[in-house]
């Protein structure tokens, strides 16, 4: 059977089609349009189109979505590709593909794609994690995604920062309308603002990686307390959801003193006196997210 995923993506929509071993059979990128619901749906028909032609062959479809859909009216909700949010995507594309469309949350289709056959395979419960623009989290157990039922399963980016000191309440504004949202926090660009309050530099998280790597001491300790604030971020998931695995996706997740220092850290934030829960790199780094929207269908 033909799976067709697709990542729709704040600035990049990819469409990629997997065999029944998982093999990937085409791949194809479109950049987003921007701020426009119609434009967005029919460019979506066209790549699915237009790849069911290249191969010669229908396919399932599945796609993975910031935000979630709302079971009160179907529509998508929590977005922040805010063009997005109140629309039916599932139902207009449905009508429009003459077939069931799944959608799923961008961060539980990495989640999907990790656990598996990735770097989660055989893991019985896994976190994923999104580190970018945004953040966001998936969970599979049993080899199964959860959803829950209000279709929110996962958003710890969406918790209070966890053992907030003082110079952290209330925390920043967030989109969602609240303060101190650890998405506030440990996004990319949190990172890059917390870097400037502290230094009056104005980089990117790319660039504040590098310079730390580079030995930077601005830098350096701009990584230290985000690598801190995530671990404690991370502990407060360890002690309700106790995972095998979690999984870092996101352009954070390719710093890979992350792996290194953030579990030394959260062993301080933990209920146990023991911790078998792994932290890893993605197996198939930012196509997982496009792998597990194949994987719904």
């Amino acid at each position: 059977m033909l799976r067709l995923g697709i990542d729709l993506g704040g600035t990049k929509i990819e469409i990629i089609a997997l065999d029944p071993a998982g093999k990937v059979l085409l791949r194809h990128r479109q950049p987003t349009p921007i701020g426009d619901y119609s434009a967005i749906l029919r460019l979506l028909v066209e790549m699915v189109k237009s790849c069911e032609a290249t191969i010669g062959e229908t396919g399932t479809v599945g796609i993975g979505t910031p935000g979630a859909i709302s079971k009160a009216t179907g529509c998508i909700k929590n977005s922040n590709s805010t063009c997005l949010i109140g629309q039916p995507l599932q139902q207009d594309l449905t009508q429009r593909l003459q077939r069931t469309v799944r959608i799923a949350n961008d961060a539980d289709c990495f989640t999907l794609s990790e656990a598996t056959d990735g770097a989660a395979s055989g893991a019985d419960t896994v976190f994923g994690v999104i580190l970018g623009t945004g953040v966001g989290g998936g969970i599979v157990a049993h080899g199964r995604l959860l959803n829950g039922p209000n279709g929110i399963a996962g958003e710890w980016g969406h918790n209070p920062l966890p053992w907030p000191t003082d110079s952290e309440r209330p925390g920043p504004d967030c989109y969602c309308g609240r303060k101190g949202c650890i998405e506030t926090f440990l996004s990319g660009p949190a990172l890059s603002r917390s870097h400037q309050t502290a230094t009056g530099e104005q980089l990117n998280a790319k660039q504040i990686v590098q310079r730390a790597e580079q030995g930077d001491p601005r830098s350096e300790a701009s990584m230290m307390l985000y690598e801190e604030r995530l671990a404690r971020s991370l502990a407060h998931v360890i002690n309700i959801l106790d995972p095998d695995v979690i999984v870092l996706g996101g352009g954070i997740s390719n710093c890979q003193r992350l792996y290194r220092e953030v579990s030394k850290l959260w062993s301080r934030y933990l209920f146990t006196d023991q911790i078998d829960t792994q932290l890893v790199t993605p197996k198939f780094g930012d196509s997982s997210g496009v792998r597990g929207a194949a994987w719904l269908s």
